[in-house]
């Protein structure tokens, strides 16, 4: 039987109203207060509070903001924490909810919203930066991170320690792995070990009454929630136990660019029948964008960028007989070690395609990629040639200064995950992922609008092509577009608009779950998880 003085009500949202004190001017001090004198704080000599009259604000504030479209908007946090153990998020979500503040928590700054540090109310961020502890125990094949660790990290702290055991997660280095694996994860090792998420044996949470929580404290149900369906609607989340897989200690690597003029659309459509069907040890991404060649003046180039988890005299022969549309020869492949993949797929923001020194997973040093939006959307059903022509058009627009759609096969183990067994539902039946996104340096209203509009109309145009009922979307591609909460309370159908096209079936369980750890909704943003009120159970 549901005892249902746990669940949100008007009466009881009333009643945490007025137990809190209002913002005012001299919030911060109360807030800085609060915070020193919270019964159980240690390291007290630490520098972690930051106000906006401290003069390392702004450096401390804009040093992990990935989207520029956010550094100098005037939403700015009251105060900035960077703790250096659990005691101080403690003491920052008593203190924050004593003084009626929101809190915001950053690990890494990716999210594609700036939700992890931006609000449109007095607010708090927590920023993870300093609580990056890495412990691998090869024996046992699993490892502790800390939530402000960055992936680049992470895989060099595994290498360090073995060369034939791998993370199956994401691939741009400077993600924080807090943000990241609450949203699910994915990333080259999917098809074979699926999701960041799918590979987590334990985690450390900070709930809303400042309790730090493991696995078997919090109970099945929220670390189930925390698993892909954004660990901020449920508190801090401190760190994760994950699971590492077996990998070879040779992999082979290419990144084949074809244009429209070398048959690259035909090459698409075979990639979108057999992408998902592959030996599962095969991942085959293709990034599509306007080029400009001598040889053919303006064009679409699509790069297949591929992982294969063994040698090249074995891979080969693989592509020649499921995808021989792309000519896949052996000089277009490099064997290097997993951890020479991971440098390797990250050359991009590196500024060259060499295979360089696995240290260079290590460099914190700010790399923006300027202003961007981005979009997502799943596909079930091959797109025509037709289809595809028309995305053509698209990336061919001179409006826009950078324009990239990639296509992400699915397929292998995700296949195998049922779309329950965490609240990322996207599994069986969707034969890969689109991400379209717009990048641009220009700064200004108008060059944001012009190209935030891009994104909105090839969205548009995609329709007819991708799935519906709902539109899947995934998390850790956060697009407000698709919906928002409202300011004050949100209703589970409302919040429905775009929980389903994130979470699918799974919402509701999360929204069910949410009443439960944080009733009174006191970890909120624009699309954090709704509460339920009574009726709604």
């Amino acid at each position: 039987m549901k005892h249902l003085s746990s669940y949100f009500t008007f009466a009881t949202a009333i009643a945490l109203l007025f137990s809190f004190e209002p913002p005012s001017l001299d919030t911060p001090e109360k807030f800085i207060q609060c915070f020193y004198n919270y019964p159980n704080i240690t390291n007290t000599n630490s520098n972690v509070l930051y106000t906006q009259t401290n003069s390392s604000y702004s450096s401390v504030l804009n040093a992990t903001i990935q989207n520029l479209r956010f550094l100098n908007i005037s939403s700015k946090p009251q105060v900035i924490v960077t703790p250096v153990d659990v005691s101080h998020i403690q003491a920052t979500i008593m203190c924050s909810q004593r003084h009626g503040l929101q809190i915001r928590t950053r690990s890494g700054g990716h999210d594609y919203e700036g939700l992890s540090y931006v609000a449109e109310v007095p607010f708090v961020i927590i920023d993870l930066i300093n609580l990056r502890e890495i412990t691998v125990d090869v024996e046992n094949q699993t490892a502790w991170v800390q939530s402000g660790a960055q992936l680049g990290e992470l895989y060099y702290r595994i290498y360090e320690k073995s060369k034939t055991l791998g993370f199956p997660a994401g691939v741009c280095y400077s993600v924080g792995i807090g943000g990241h694996i609450s949203g699910g994860g994915y990333g080259f090792l999917m098809r074979k070990y699926g999701l960041a998420a799918d590979n987590i044996v334990d985690a450390q949470i900070v709930d809303v009454n400042g309790n730090l929580l493991d696995r078997q404290a919090m109970g099945e149900d929220l670390f189930w929630a925390i698993r892909g369906g954004g660990g901020a609607s449920f508190g801090v989340i401190v760190a994760w136990k994950i699971k590492l897989v077996p990998v070879p200690s040779t992999v082979t690597i290419f990144n084949v660019a074809r244009t429209l003029e070398e048959n690259a659309t035909e090459i698409i459509q075979k990639w979108q029948v057999v992408a998902s069907k592959l030996d599962e040890r095969i991942y085959i991404r293709m990034d599509m964008e306007k080029v400009h060649s001598r040889e053919y003046g303006k064009t679409i180039q699509v790069n297949f960028v591929s992982m294969f988890l063994g040698g090249v005299e074995e891979l080969v022969p693989l592509m020649q007989k499921s995808l021989p549309e792309l000519g896949l020869d052996r000089k277009d492949c490099t064997e290097t070690s997993w951890i020479g993949s991971a440098v390797f797929l990250n050359s991009p923001w590196f500024g060259n395609i060499s295979l360089e020194a696995p240290e260079v997973l290590l460099n914190r040093t700010q790399i923006y990629s300027g202003h961007y939006k981005a979009k997502s959307d799943y596909v079930r059903q091959p797109i025509s040639i037709d289809g595809l022509r028309g995305l053509w058009r698209f990336l061919y627009d001179d409006e826009v200064e950078r324009s990239q759609v990639q296509f992400a096969p699915y397929g292998g183990r995700m296949y195998e995950i049922s779309e329950s067994e965490l609240p990322f539902a996207h599994r069986s039946g969707y034969i890969f992922h689109i991400h379209y996104v717009t990048n641009w340096e220009t700064t200004g209203d108008e060059a944001a609008q012009r190209h935030k509009n891009w994104t909105r109309r090839v969205y548009k145009y995609m329709e007819p092509y991708v799935s519906n009922s709902p539109r899947a979307a995934y998390v850790n591609y956060r697009d407000l577009d698709i919906g928002v909460n409202n300011k004050g309370y949100t209703s589970y159908d409302q919040a429905s608009i775009w929980g389903l096209k994130y979470f699918g079936n799974n919402f509701r369980r999360l929204a069910t779950v949410k009443t439960r750890v944080d009733p009174y909704n006191f970890f909120t943003n624009e699309q954090s998880i709704p509460t339920l009120l009574e009726e709604e159970i």
